[in-house]
């Protein structure tokens, strides 16, 4: 499909947690985000060089998983095109709402798994206060080096029954392409990585194992080098962080991963996937057959099954 970029990038990922205090304490003192702002149910988390007021946004809920998934337009024109496919798409569409700290006005639309999107354009951003001020113009934020300090949101995994059916939902909705994915033996396609820009992907969805929905595979921010996925490991060993899975290096997209739980289950990750960019307008998408995936990730770590049955918020007692 011909390149579409309506969309210009992830915003923001807001998350629920029923055990609030304990998220932010986590986000804040040993995942290395900064706090922009709150209100009575919400705080308002970024990484040192993100350019908008937030990234992630926790919100206390009585659950866990993912409240919305926001992205930005590329413009005021580019939105409202985009807003004329969704509603012509077929798709719920939840209407505009009221922005929040971070940014004005959003159209509110839903995938056929439940998962709430939005797309906006008039944003907030991020001005530091005087002891955050970087040395450097071109720098959001000054790096403080803080806990893990990732530098910038990167993706999230969302999951769904039926991967094909997220795929056109991505594709009619926010022109998303596909750049690598997972076909199975039986016909179903495993798993979509999507991008909207000249990233590698900055959302996957894999196949839903746990009889849930709506559901959070896991949100993921990104460090300059892969050393610091290293230095990650030990901080969260340090502080009693339930580790799941890495460091290690993923097959597909060749990101170099650190899976754990953050104190009220949801997944977080930490990344480095280096200079690796999807330059080519006719790039087609890698094919992972299930042969590929069976011989594990790059450097042969076998993926333990957790990581196939564990998301957010729960699911029932057969599943994560």
């Amino acid at each position: 499909m011909e390149p579409c970029f309506d969309i210009a990038h992830l915003a923001h990922v807001e998350m629920y947690s029923n055990k609030f205090e304990e998220s932010l304490d986590f986000f804040l003192r040993v995942y290395g985000l900064s706090l922009a702002g709150q209100d009575e149910n919400s705080a308002y988390l970024r990484a040192w060089d993100d350019y908008e007021f937030h990234t992630l946004k926790l919100t206390r809920h009585h659950t866990t998983g993912v409240g919305h998934i926001a992205y930005r337009a590329s413009s005021p024109e580019a939105l409202d095109r985009r807003v004329k496919a969704i509603e012509a798409s077929g798709y719920k569409v939840l209407g505009w709402v009221d922005g929040d700290l971070g940014h004005n006005s959003a159209f509110r639309f839903e995938d056929p798994f439940g998962h709430v999107f939005e797309i906006y354009y008039d944003t907030v951003r991020y001005r530091p206060p005087d002891d955050e001020k970087p040395a450097l113009k071109n720098i959001a934020q000054r790096f403080h080096g803080r806990g893990c300090h990732p530098r910038r949101l990167d993706h999230l995994n969302l999951l769904a029954s039926d991967v094909s059916e997220f795929r056109r939902f991505m594709e009619t909705c926010l022109g998303s392409r596909v750049t690598e994915m997972i076909q199975l033996d039986n016909g179903r396609v495993g798993g979509c990585w999507f991008t909207i820009n000249n990233k590698g992907y900055d959302l996957a969805c894999t196949e839903e194992h746990g009889r849930g929905n709506a559901r959070l595979h896991h949100v993921t921010y990104a460090t300059d080098t892969r050393d610091d996925i290293l230095r990650a490991a030990d901080i969260f060993l340090e502080n009693g962080v339930h580790i799941e899975t890495g460091p290690h290096k993923h097959a597909i997209q060749g990101t170099y991963f650190l899976y754990v739980w953050e104190p009220a289950g949801n997944r977080v990750e930490l990344a480095n996937a280096g200079a690796r960019l999807i330059l080519a307008p006719d790039w087609e998408p890698i094919v992972w057959t299930e042969a590929d995936r069976k011989k594990g990730q790059a450097w042969g770590l076998k993926t333990i099954e957790t990581f196939h049955t564990h998301g957010t918020p729960p699911a029932d007692k057969n599943g994560a």
